[in-house]
């Protein structure tokens, strides 16, 4: 007679089973949505369609702005979209963007190009599981990234690439009769790989609250950086991320001349 009364309640204990290990649908869209974007930018590099790969890279980049922000805009953060989301960013922010500058530039240089590649490869990486590993410490500085973030990394040779190829410069010419482009794109790929693992601060923008109310100077702001963007892609946004990729260095000189003042 008990029998019929535990079938029920051993029924609904395996749904609930199943329902806790289901994965969220919409934030994982977003991350899916920029693993295609990375892997597109690979075959676009293979196919030497380098503009196109530039602006996959962005893509990726916004795509993975958003799916964070919409996990906990929606309260489906999971343990596997964060783990997803780690393996979609070194696909997108890691192989990608040293796979374009291999195949745009770095390809003369044999043996350094390919070295120089797996470097910032390899830096992204180290990138990627510290800031895993980071990511539950209580001291750390939620306004900062340590090290430069990768997709800003990526977003960094992919202009660079996205700029010489608005103006038909090639990996292969030289830059105003100076500096061969090949060695201006190893120097950049390292200078990227190296600001990933460094313990230099970059404002992370997670104290911004899109809930909040701001003045209309704010969305005036908005509006003429969108101009900005719009009348020339390439220029604005590598100029942007150059100066958030120089801005962790403007701000470790600052805290060496302070604390060098207070001494």
């Amino acid at each position: 007679m008990v029998e019929p009364k535990q079938r029920p309640a051993r029924r609904n204990a395996e749904q609930e089973g199943l329902r806790s290990r289901g994965i969220y649908l919409l934030p994982n869209l977003f991350t899916s949505a920029a693993l295609f974007a990375g892997f597109y930018a690979i075959v676009q590099a293979m196919n030497s369609n380098f503009e196109q790969s530039a602006i996959a890279i962005f893509i990726a980049m916004v795509l993975d702005g958003l799916d964070g922000r919409v996990a906990r805009m929606t309260n489906t953060t999971s343990a596997f979209g964060a783990e997803y989301d780690s393996l979609s960013d070194m696909v997108s922010f890691g192989v990608a963007p040293a796979l374009i500058m291999y195949e745009w530039a770095l390809g003369p240089l044999r043996k350094l190009g390919w070295i120089a590649a797996f470097l910032y490869c390899a830096c992204a990486a180290l990138r990627l599981a510290r800031f895993n590993t980071k990511l539950d410490d209580p001291f750390q500085d939620k306004r900062y990234f340590q090290g430069l973030p990768s997709p800003a990394a990526a977003a960094l040779l992919a202009g660079f690439v996205w700029v010489a190829n608005e103006y038909s410069v090639t990996g292969r010419e030289i830059f105003f009769g100076v500096i061969e482009m090949k060695w201006l794109a190893a120097a950049l790929t390292l200078f990227a790989a190296g600001s990933m693992v460094s313990d230099l601060k970059f404002y992370s923008g997670k104290d911004i609250n899109l809930k909040q109310s701001v003045p209309f100077v704010a969305i005036l702001a908005i509006v003429l950086a969108f101009v900005l963007v719009s009348s020339s892609p390439p220029e604005v946004l590598f100029t942007v991320v150059l100066v958030y990729a120089l801005s962790g260095y403007y701000l470790w000189i600052k805290s060496r001349i302070k604390k060098t003042v207070s001494n």
